[in-house]
């Protein structure tokens, strides 16, 4: 005898197809097995993300998708009997029982945990320095054992590197400031840290050359990091990191607009993607069609400047109508203020993060969260942290 859930979904069904103009009497709920599910459901998804099932049944049959109390789809199987269902999942948070279901049987597929994804963003990090001196006495753990935690903790973790990770190279001519770090350090970032993106779209970038660049961009593929805002090429530099949580492609692209002579990329030239407004645009639009939510992370503004400037409103203004959702900055190595506009979100300058804090303000920082769905920003908050020499320490 059929359970009482069962004649619940087949009914459900029944309501579902005859809303399609397709009128289904329910029989008497045969086994699980006329219904036969290919793929599973994801551990969970963001909101709106998109869903795809496929499974098989008898052929040219009617057939329904029942997310939670409510009919999501139907389909009709093919002549060998395969079915797809291809729709996104719902917007509010929360675990939705799932299920397939015929005239004649259903298949249930267990819940479906729907929550934002949590995007993480910090600012300035560095290797060099006064941060290299700290963990050549304390190891490469030493300067993140604060926030490593809450980092870990995020589906995706973004951050600005600032400096070659290379054991190569000499200092650029004429640069009064150089930064370089040891492999491990970056590998401690990735690993224990929980960093996933880096932007290499800055002014020290290129500090010990070329070839050290180079190393940067292997040792960060390495180390699993993706990387946006740097290449071997522009073309390279350009080209978006796209990740995936939550069934969720979250697409991030580095900028820099702060630009010392021989750091941008160029044809067949290592650099970092300069801040020209009709790149922007194009790769901003371009990377929208692949991906559901655009993160551009700048390069910009004045050292020590606690408002954005002339300049950083412009570019913002140019990222967000080509389709930004997320638009983060750094290099003032303070912090600057955040703006939540709908489904979109600015966050000026993160200040510094890993970096030693020598000027008054610089040691300000934190942990920016943004919880993220198919339409963009869902809400954000930010986690205020003090830089005690190189180590940003959360604050309670």
């Amino acid at each position: 005898m059929p359970s009482k859930r069962h004649l619940a979904l087949a009914a459900a069904c029944v309501l579902a197809l005859a809303a399609a103009g397709t009128t289904l009497v329910p029989g008497s709920a045969g086994a699980d097995t006329t219904i036969r599910m290919t793929t599973a459901l994801p551990v969970w998804s963001a909101p709106g993300a998109r869903l795809k099932l496929k499974g098989r049944t008898t052929p040219e049959t009617r057939v329904a998708l029942w997310i939670g109390d409510r009919g999501r789809a139907t389909t009709t199987s093919g002549r060998r009997g395969v079915f797809h269902f291809r729709l996104g999942a719902p917007w509010k948070s929360g675990r939705y029982p799932v299920a397939v279901v015929s005239e004649e049987a259903r298949a249930g597929l267990g819940a479906l945990r729907v929550r934002p994804l949590v995007l993480k963003a910090v600012g300035d990090v560095t290797f060099g320095d006064g941060v290299l001196t700290a963990i050549r006495a304390n190891g490469t753990r030493y300067p993140w054992r604060s926030v490593a935690r809450p980092l870990r903790n995020a589906d995706l973790a973004v951050a600005n590197l600032e400096g070659a990770v290379s054991t190569r190279g000499a200092p650029w001519p004429g640069k009064i400031y150089t930064f370089r770090g040891p492999p491990s350090a970056l590998r401690t970032a990735a690993r224990f840290a929980g960093i996933d993106v880096v932007s290499l779209a800055n002014n020290h970038s290129l500090d010990y050359g070329r070839t050290a660049f180079l190393d940067t961009i292997r040792h960060a593929r390495r180390f699993g990091l993706a990387r946006a805002g740097g290449g071997a090429d522009l073309r390279r530099a350009r080209r978006p990191a796209i990740l995936v949580r939550g069934n969720l492609r979250v697409a991030f692209l580095g900028i820099s607009d702060v630009r010392p002579l021989g750091f941008d990329a160029g044809t067949g030239t290592p650099g970092a993607t300069p801040a020209f407004p009709e790149y922007i645009r194009a790769d901003v639009r371009a990377v929208r069609r692949r991906a559901d939510v655009v993160v551009a992370y700048f390069h910009w503004g004045v050292e020590r400047a606690t408002r954005p400037n002339d300049r950083q409103r412009s570019l913002t203004r140019t990222a967000l109508d080509a389709g930004a959702h997320v638009v983060l900055g750094a290099h003032p190595h303070v912090l600057q203020p955040r703006k939540q506009r709908r489904n979109r979100l600015v966050a000026w300058s993160l200040g510094n993060f890993v970096f030693a804090a020598h000027s008054p303000g610089t040691e300000r920082t934190g942990i920016l969260r943004v919880k993220l769905g198919a339409r963009g920003v869902i809400e954000h908050g930010f986690r205020r942290a003090h830089i005690h020499g190189v180590q940003p320490r959360l604050l309670r």
